[in-house]
């Protein structure tokens, strides 16, 4: 694959958004500390949004790993 190839196929890769990052936003409070009681409102959402932002995090680093052994070869 040549350089050309792999920069056109990256391009094309969405960008990602992930939810934790709007909900730690939504989780502080007036004196810009953590609020107990958003986390607790918002506890369900910020475990799927953990999970999700691990997933992506396992796949970009596969993703970086593939890259790596192609620039290789």
């Amino acid at each position: 694959m040549e350089t050309r190839d792999l920069i056109r196929i990256l391009k094309e890769v969405p960008e990602a958004r992930l939810r934790i990052l709007e909900l730690c936003h939504k989780v502080i409070g007036e004196k810009g500390d953590v609020d107990p009681e958003k986390v607790a409102f918002y506890s369900t959402e910020l475990q799927e949004a953990t999970k999700e932002a691990e997933q992506y995090s396992k796949e970009t680093q596969e993703a970086a790993r593939c890259l790596r052994e192609l620039a290789r070869s």
